[in-house]
Order: C-alpha cells, then sequence, then structure tokens
C-alpha cells in the first residue's frame, strides 16, 4: 500500500522525524488560506502516487496568498502519469544548503532491510543509482540482529563527514528503522534529506510503501488508504473476490492460483506476447467468478484476446467450462478466447465448450501460441 507525502509526513511526525510544518487543501481557496496562516514563501506540492511531480508542473514556490491560489488552482487541475491531483501539500519553504538521500528497503533475496544513504539527494536519484552506484552508500540489517551501531556510523560518515551532521543521520536513521519494523513497511525514503540553515537536516519529501499481507495487523492504518492507488478493475476484482493487478498489456488472463498466474504471464511474454493483467480466480469452482473475471477484463479496450489457463485440482475444469459458457449468454464478447483446461473433470470440461466452438487445448505452450497469433 502506497500513502501520499503529507500522510507519510504526518508519520514521520509520530516517531519524532524532523518535518515541518504542514496543511492539506483539495481547492484553491483553502490552499490560500492555508499559505497565509503559515505565512512568508511556500511550496505547493501536489499530492499523487507517483514520482515526476516537479516535473510535471506539480510543486511550485509563492510567497503571496493570492499567488497560493492561483498555483493551487494550476496544481488542482494536472493530471500527473494519468492521475488527477485532488490534493496540494503546503509547507514552509526552506533554503536547501545540501540535499541528501536516505530509505531503506525490504530485500527479499537476502532477507534484510537494506539502509542506502548518498551525499547526492535529488529528483535524479535513481539515474545517480545507474550511472553512479558508488555514491550510494548501503547497509544490510539483520532484522533479528539490529542496527550494527558501528558499520551504521561507518556508512553514514561517507555522506555526512560533519559530526553534528552524521549525529542527526543517525537518530533519524534509528527512528526510520523502527517505524519500517512497527508498520510492516516495504519502503521508507526521506528525499530530500536536506540541510538546511543552522546545520539542520529535514524531510523535504517522505515516501513509505507498506507490505499489503501485513495490513491485516495494523488497523491503525487504515485512515491513510487511498482510493486512486488501485484501478476500478482492481477495485471490482477485490469486491468480487479476485486478485487482480492491471497491466499494460493486450491478452487478457484468468488463471487460478498465483503461482500458475505468474508462470503464464512469463510463458506469454516468452511467446512474444504482452499480459493486460495478472488474475488469479481462486481455487473456487463457482462459475460467477469467471463470469466476473471476463466482464473485468473485457471492460479494458487494450484487450485484443483472453487466454483461460486452468489446471483443476479443487477446482473443477467442467464447472469453469459452465462459467465460461455463462458468460457467453450474458456479455458480449468480440475477442478471441484460447482456453486450455487440464485437471479434474477436464475431459467434460472441454467437451461442453468444444460443442460451442471454443479454442480448447491440454497443453499449456498450445494455448499461450494460439492467443498471442490472435492478437
Amino acid at each position: 500500500m502506497k500513502i501520499h507525502e503529507y500522510q507519510a509526513k504526518e508519520l514521520f511526525g509520530e516517531y519524532g522525524l524532523p518535518v515541518q510544518r504542514q496543511e492539506v487543501a483539495a481547492d484553491a481557496k483553502t490552499a490560500r488560506a492555508a499559505a497565509e496562516r503559515i505565512g512568508g514563501e511556500v511550496v505547493i506540492k501536489a499530492q499523487v502516487l507517483v514520482g515526476g511531480r516537479g516535473k510535471a508542473g506539480g510543486v511550485k514556490l509563492v510567497d503571496s496568498g493570492a499567488e497560493a491560489e492561483r498555483k493551487a488552482g494550476d496544481i488542482l487541475a494536472l493530471t500527473i502519469k494519468d492521475l488527477p491531483v485532488e490534493k496540494v501539500l503546503i509547507a514552509p519553504a526552506a533554503e536547501i544548503l545540501q540535499e541528501y538521500y536516505l530509505g531503506m528497503i525490504l530485500d527479499r533475496g537476502s532477507k534484510t532491510i537494506v539502509l542506502m544513504v548518498s551525499a547526492e539527494g535529488g529528483v535524479d536519484i535513481e539515474e545517480l543509482a545507474v550511472t553512479f552506484p558508488e555514491k550510494i552508500h548501503q547497509l544490510a540489517i539483520n532484522p533479528v540482529a539490529g542496527i550494527d551501531a558501528p558499520a551504521l556510523r561507518s556508512v553514514l560518515s561517507a555522506a555526512f563527514p560533519v559530526p553534528q551532521l552524521r549525529e542527526q543521520a543517525e537518530d533519524t536513521v534509528y527512528k526510520l528503522y523502527r517505524l519500517f519494523l512497527e508498520k510492516d513497511c516495504s519502503l521508507v525514503e526521506i528525499n530530500p534529506y536536506a540541510k538546511v540553515d543552522g546545520e539542520q537536516l529535514l524531510a523535504l519529501d517522505a515516501k513509505v510503501n507498506f507490505d499489503d499481507n501485513a495490513l491485516y495487523k495494523h488497523p491503525e492504518l487504515e485512515r491513510f488508504k487511498n482510493p486512486e492507488e488501485y484501478s476500478e478493475d482492481e477495485i471490482e476484482a477485490r469486491n468480487n473476490g479476485l486478485s487482480f493487478v492491471s497491466l499494460d498489456g493486450t491478452i487478457g488472463c484468468i488463471v487460478n492460483g498465483a503461482g500458475l498466474a505468474m508462470a503464464t504471464l512469463d510463458i506469454v511474454k516468452l511467446y512474444g506476447g504482452d499480459p493486460a493483467n495478472f488474475l488469479d480466480v481462486g481455487g473456487s469452482s463457482n462459475p460467477e467468478k469467471v463470469l466476473n473475471a471476463l466482464r473485468i477484463i473485457l471492460g479494458n479496450p487494450k484487450v485484443k484476446a483472453i487466454l483461460i489457463n486452468i489446471f483443476g485440482g479443487i477446482t473443477r475444469c467442467d464447472d469453469i467450462a459452465n462459467g465460461i459458457l455463462m458468460a457467453m449468454d450474458q456479455i458480449d464478447i468480440k475477442v478471441p478466447l484460447v482456453i486450455r483446461l487440464i485437471g479434474t473433470n477436464d475431459v467434460e470440461g472441454r467437451r461442453l465448450l468444444v460443442d460451442r466452438g471454443f479454442r480448447v487445448a491440454e497443453r499449456l505452450s498450445d494455448a499461450v501460441e494460439q492467443v498471442v497469433k490472435q492478437v
């Protein structure tokens, strides 16, 4: 789960991290009032769950209430990477003397939390990671053993040679780490972690992602959920008990089982196709699930063909076939369907579909090859 910058900063404040005063507005007049309450020069920042806000015109400095109202209106009219801006954050402008980067990410491969630190933060940190990776200093933290204090000081010294700054950064790392563990995060990031007047370090931006699998343990995070994080298709799928993720391809995929679904996407790519989605109907034999899955996929205008890949264990292939036939009677399916059924009652399932003129295969490779040819 992703959250907005203003929400991440609210959480940072609860953990004692160095953040500024902030206000949030959903309209230009409220933004003006907030800017006047804060006083002086302020920054107005679009609140969307994607990066690149500054380059898209979503971050503006203003020095009056009237200008704040005008610029906030401009920002609220933007759509950034297909997401409309519905809120803006208003905070005091800071005179940045140097930008640093500080972040933690869960590394599932090494089963550690990796701290990343750089003396060159800012909007081009991703490019820095590619062109000059040696400028990003890393420390792997074993969550069982905790932070190795001498190793942390060594890593921080590379980016913060001034003791006063290093001590502040060390305090920030420990607080970030506690937040990371206690809230089951998958990523926390401060960029820029900025030095301002008086040798003070501030978190001028904040990013926090949570592990979806742990959200059931954190009802207190419910207030941070943002509907715009999920597409309408994803919300509908969840309401119908389906696991669904939108992708950018043209081949809709309906599969039972997450592992088989991932393998199916890989094989579609191997044969030269592009999956339009991940969709797991689960282990249920309820034909209604297939009907709902087809309805969701057909709502995507990019979809040019659909692959249904069912390995019947608990799921009965004849029930899946009946779900497909039910869908044919209720919705207009104008794209080619290729179906692979194998497992429990597969002979009966394939017979039902063949009798209605569907393309049906036993081998997954045959099914994928056929569906890619339809695009």
